[in-house]
């Protein structure tokens, strides 16, 4: 029997990098490199593991979540819809009201400057949007 990450002790950061690494191929230097690229911009973005195996970059918020298929690399912004994207990075998830997200196949690359300005838009963003109160929390 297989002893699950979680009961191993491993941070979410550990968890990423292990994921990482198991892709093996295009898909893991990728989101290797766009991860880097979001700790880069925002040095004190928080990791985590969600929904059983997701990659999630938070700041106040979820920032955004990397996903990993066969032909793809999918980055999606919690709050995409709301973020000025001049330089039009987000190309899929565009008929959402609240997500958007860049989707990157093999080989290509992502304008680092545009998706570092993406990255800062979305910790202000959620630097100004309310805060819910949790379901358990008494008013």
């Amino acid at each position: 029997m297989t002893i699950p990450s979680e009961a191993q002790g491993q941070s979410a950061s550990e968890r990423i990098s292990d994921r990482i690494a198991e892709l093996g191929d295009w898909r893991g230097e990728t989101l290797g490199r766009m991860r880097a690229l979001i700790q880069a911009a925002e040095p004190e973005v928080v990791e985590e593991w969600k929904w059983r195996g997701t990659p999630v970059w938070s700041h106040g918020g979820i920032l955004c979540t990397g996903e990993t298929y066969r032909k793809v690399v999918k980055l999606t912004f919690a709050h995409g819809a709301s973020l000025p994207d001049p330089s039009g990075l987000f190309n899929s998830s565009l008929d959402g009201n609240t997500r958007r997200a860049i989707d990157i196949h093999e080989g290509e690359e992502v304008d680092v400057a545009a998706f570092t300005a993406l990255i800062h838009e979305a910790v202000a963003l959620n630097g100004r949007r309310d805060p819910k109160p949790s379901r358990t929390a008494k008013i």
